[in-house]
């Protein structure tokens, strides 16, 4: 059964029953992932009683007035993740913040000229955001929104940048969005920029430069084309290892499991022999948990964004193999040009990417389509055989 199920005590939305005496909550503050068991029978009441708490914590965390200890008072948390004095939880007040304590340090005209970008630009357009809910694909839609030069853009997001370093510094959030990223030009984002797959002789060695969990991770986004956030919502319970196939139900975008965008987006995948191989091995790993299929290997807890995958996994596996960066939505391009470039049917291919209709493979892919052939999935399959590439250990 899936996650919203609620047969043998389980409810959905971070609720759920942990032992008979016992009801886990789950939720994220300041950017960590926080599990805190309630000491109460998991009865259909109580199970109610601790989702009215949890709606109750979530709703103060938004108005940045939860207090850790007030609820969890025995939790080891409740020390490390107390609300420091006066640190603002929202944009637009950590932006103000920021700014009055930049007066004695900056310029009269530059303290000017930021005062008018936060109350102008980003009050009105991420102010009521978190700090932990800004992402840069968010930033990357404002930059393509604009009009103006790329000198100005730059120039607007210095208040911005400076803010979420200044609360870097100051541990209130993990992740800065601003990290390593400056906007090069403003222009709409199409779902073909930047197609950068790898080839095979790549993906061979990028396999071959990890293993365990991370190998079984990326093996399975190569051959199944899923997107990110598409993978770390994956569950035990979406894989069918009999029938050969998952189905995909969910996302976890920004740490919220949503479902799919599309009747598209909801599809049931034949699972390629590599990727079923990927599978197998992860089973000793993760299936005994009964939920996420891929954890970080580091902590053993489920991937909540795709920041840690680049951080911990991703990067590093890339500089080991010596190959050219390219971000980890690269494995499901190289996927779909895999298959169109041994023949496969485009029309399935699109199936396959949760395309609504095969088109956009068209438009997207164009040039890696040979042909169009019958037999889906054999091509690739044999491709997969033939090429050399060592094979996940089986679990």
């Amino acid at each position: 059964m899936g996650r919203g199920s609620n047969t043998g005590g389980s409810k959905p939305g971070g609720v759920r029953k942990e032992s008979e005496s016992s009801i886990l909550v789950d939720f994220t503050y300041r950017g960590v992932r926080c599990k805190e068991r309630l000491k109460l029978p998991p009865t259909k009441a109580n199970l109610k009683l601790a989702e009215h708490l949890r709606a109750e914590i979530l709703t103060e965390i938004g108005r940045g007035t939860f207090e850790y200890a007030r609820y969890f008072p025995d939790s080891p948390r409740a020390a490390t993740l107390a609300k420091s004095p006066g640190a603002a939880t929202d944009i637009a007040s950590a932006l103000r913040q920021w700014h009055a304590g930049m007066k004695s340090q900056l310029e009269h005209t530059t303290v000017r000229d930021y005062g008018l970008a936060i109350e102008n630009v980003w009050v009105p357009k991420f102010g009521a955001l978190r700090l932990t809910e800004l992402s840069r694909a968010m930033l990357k839609e404002w930059v393509a929104e604009q009009t103006c030069g790329l000198k100005r853009i730059r120039n607007l997001l210095l208040p911005m940048r400076g803010m979420y370093a200044a609360a870097m510094e100051d541990e209130l959030i993990e992740r800065n969005p601003f990290t390593d990223w400056t906007p090069r030009k403003v222009e709409p984002p199409k779902e073909d920029d930047d197609i950068d797959p790898f080839s095979p002789d790549e993906v061979k060695a990028i396999l071959a430069s990890c293993d365990g969990q991370a190998r079984n991770f990326f093996q399975f986004a190569f051959w199944t084309g899923l997107r990110t956030s598409e993978l770390i919502a994956l569950l035990w319970d979406d894989v069918d290892l009999v029938g050969r196939t998952i189905t995909v139900r969910r996302a976890k975008v920004r740490r919220k499991v949503k479902s799919p965008k599309t009747r598209a987006g909801r599809r049931t995948l034949t699972l390629l022999q590599p990727a079923y191989e990927a599978l197998v091995a992860q089973r000793a790993h993760t299936q005994l948990a009964g939920e996420e299929v891929f954890h970080n290997p580091r902590t053993n807890e489920p991937w909540e964004h795709d920041g840690p995958i680049r951080k911990t996994a991703w990067t590093p596996t890339l500089k080991r193999a010596g190959i050219r960066y390219r971000y980890p939505y690269q494995t499901r391009h190289t996927f779909a040009s895999t298959l169109l470039s041994a023949g496969e049917n485009p029309v399935w291919v699109a199936n396959m990417m949760g395309h609504k209709d095969w088109t956009m493979i068209v438009k997207v892919y164009g040039r890696w389509i040979p042909s169009v052939a019958p037999d889906a999935g054999q091509k690739v399959a044999a491709l997969w055989a033939g090429n050399g590439t060592d094979q996940a250990a089986s679990g």
